[in-house]
C-alpha cells in the first residue's frame, strides 16, 4: 500500500454512481421535514437518531433499512424531493463529486398528491439548481474548477407490496385476478415507458434504469420486458445484483435486463452459491463470468460501508471482494450507496479503500477514472469524452501537488 493523503482524496474530481435518494438526505432536514409533515421519529436531535437509527453499525439488514421508512415518509411531495436532491448535489459537491447519478423509485411517491413524472421532475429541479450555482460560479468559469453533470436513474422494485405505496396497492388491487410476477412486471414496465417518454419528449437528464429490492426469489428475469423496453429505446441499464444472491443473479443482469453496470456484485466469486445444477464446473462459470464483465467493461458499482453494514459475512474490509475485483481487471467504481443510512462520503469510502486494501497507485488513479467513464453522462459521447479527459488532467495535477505517484 502506498501513503495518501486525505486531503488529496478530498480535493480529486470523483464520481458517484450508485446512491439512493431516499437514504441520503440530511439528519437536519430529515427532522425539519418530519415535523412539518407530521411524520412521528425516535428521535428529534441528530444525536438521538445517529443513536436510535442512522448508526455506524448495524445488526442485519432489517435493521440497517428501518431508516428508510422515515426518509420515504417525507418525501412523498415534489417540494420536499426538490429540496432533498438539492442538498444531496450541495453536500457531494463539497465532497469533490463532479458526476453525479442518482437513483429512486419514482412509483413509490405516487398518491393523489404526486404523480411519478412530478416526482422525477422536483428531483431534476433540485439538482439543475445545484448544477447552475456550482457552473456559474467564478472557479468554473475560469477553470479552476471543474463544472457538474448529473443524471437521474429511476429504480423498478423487484417485489411490493400493497403498503409499499397507495400507486402498487391501486395495482395489485386492479390485477388481483393475476399472478403477483405479472403485477411486478407490469409496474417496471409502466416504469420504463414512463421515463422513455421523459427523456425524449421533456429532454429530461433520465440516464438509467434499475431494478432495487430483495434478489432472492426475485429474479431480475421478471423484469425482461421493461429493460427490453429501456433497452431499445437506448436508456443505459444498471441492475442490483449479487449483492444477496449469488452469481447466477449477475448472470441474470446481462442475459435477462443487458446490463451496462451491475449494482453492488458482492458475490461475484462466491462459487458456493451457485444454485443451478447444470453449472457442473461453477469456479469456470465465475471465470467465465468475470471475464466477461471486464472484457465488456460492465463496471461494478461498489459499495464498501454499504455491504460491510449489510452482509455480516464479509466481517472486514479487508474481506470484501474489491480486491480480487481490481485483480480481475473489472471497472470497479467507488460510491456511496446511501450518504445518510451509511454515514459516509465518496471520500470517505475512497479513504477506507487505501487504508485496507492493498493498492498500486496506478489502481487508485484507474477507479476514480472508472467512475467517469462508466457514468450513463447526460450528454454526447465526445462532450463525456473531453470531460472524461479534463478529469484525468485535473487528477494528474493534484497527484504531482501532493507527492502521490501515479504508477
Amino acid at each position: 500500500m502506498f501513503s495518501v493523503p486525505t486531503e488529496f482524496l478530498q480535493r480529486i474530481p470523483k464520481a458517484d454512481l450508485h446512491v439512493h435518494l431516499g437514504g441520503s438526505m440530511r439528519l437536519k432536514t430529515l427532522i425539519e421535514l418530519a415535523r412539518k409533515e407530521h411524520v412521528k421519529l425516535p428521535a428529534y436531535t441528530e444525536a438521538g437518531l445517529r443513536k436510535k437509527v442512522f448508526k455506524d453499525k448495524y445488526t442485519s439488514l432489517k435493521d440497517y433499512l428501518q431508516g428508510f421508512a422515515y426518509t420515504e415518509a417525507v418525501l412523498q411531495n415534489a417540494k420536499n424531493i426538490e429540496r432533498v436532491a438539492y442538498e444531496l448535489a450541495q453536500d457531494s459537491l463539497w465532497d469533490g463529486v463532479r458526476y453525479l447519478e442518482v437513483r429512486f423509485s419514482p412509483q413509490k411517491r405516487i398518491s393523489a398528491r404526486l404523480s411519478a413524472q412530478e416526482a422525477i421532475r422536483a428531483a431534476v429541479r433540485g439538482l439543475k439548481k445545484a448544477q447552475q450555482e456550482h457552473n456559474h460560479s467564478a472557479a468554473v468559469k475560469t477553470g479552476k474548477d471543474l463544472p457538474f453533470y448529473f443524471g437521474i436513474i429511476a429504480c423498478a422494485m423487484r417485489n411490493f407490496s400493497a403498503h409499499s405505496s397507495p400507486y402498487y396497492k391501486e395495482l395489485l388491487s386492479a390485477l388481483s385476478h393475476s399472478p403477483k410476477t405479472e403485477v411486478i412486471s407490469a409496474a417496471s414496465l409502466d416504469l420504463a415507458r414512463l421515463v422513455v417518454k421523459l427523456a425524449e419528449e421533456e429532454k429530461l437528464p433520465i440516464v438509467g434504469f434499475d431494478i432495487a429490492g430483495e434478489e432472492e426469489g426475485n429474479p431480475a428475469s421478471e423484469h425482461s420486458e421493461a429493460y427490453q423496453y429501456v433497452h431499445k429505446h437506448f436508456l443505459y441499464k444498471t441492475v442490483h445484483a449479487g449483492e444477496a444472491y449469488g452469481p447466477e443473479s449477475i448472470f441474470s443482469a446481462l442475459t435477462d435486463c443487458y446490463a451496462n453496470r451491475i449494482g453492488h456484485g458482492t458475490n461475484l466469486f462466491r462459487t458456493d452459491l451457485i444454485k443451478d445444477p447444470s453449472v457442473t464446473d461453477k469456479k469456470a462459470y465465475v471465470n467465465s463470468l468475470s471475464n466477461y464483465l471486464a472484457s465488456g467493461r460492465i463496471g461494478i458499482e461498489v459499495c464498501l460501508t454499504s455491504n460491510l453494514q449489510t452482509s455480516p459475512e464479509i466481517k472486514s474490509i479487508k474481506n470484501h471482494p474489491v480486491r480480487e475485483m481490481i485483480r480481475h481487471g473489472l471497472p470497479v467504481t467507488i460510491n456511496t450507496d446511501n450518504r445518510l443510512v451509511s454515514n459516509t462520503t465518496v471520500t470517505k469510502e475512497m479513504q477506507l479503500l487505501v487504508d485496507n486494501v492493498p493498492l498500486k497507485p496506478h489502481e487508485l488513479k484507474n477507479m476514480v477514472i472508472a467512475g467517469f467513464k462508466s457514468g450513463f453522462f447526460p450528454g454526447s459521447y465526445m462532450e463525456k469524452r473531453a470531460f472524461v479527459r479534463r478529469v484525468i488532467d485535473r487528477y494528474n495535477e493534484l497527484a504531482q501537488q501532493y507527492g502521490v505517484p501515479l504508477y
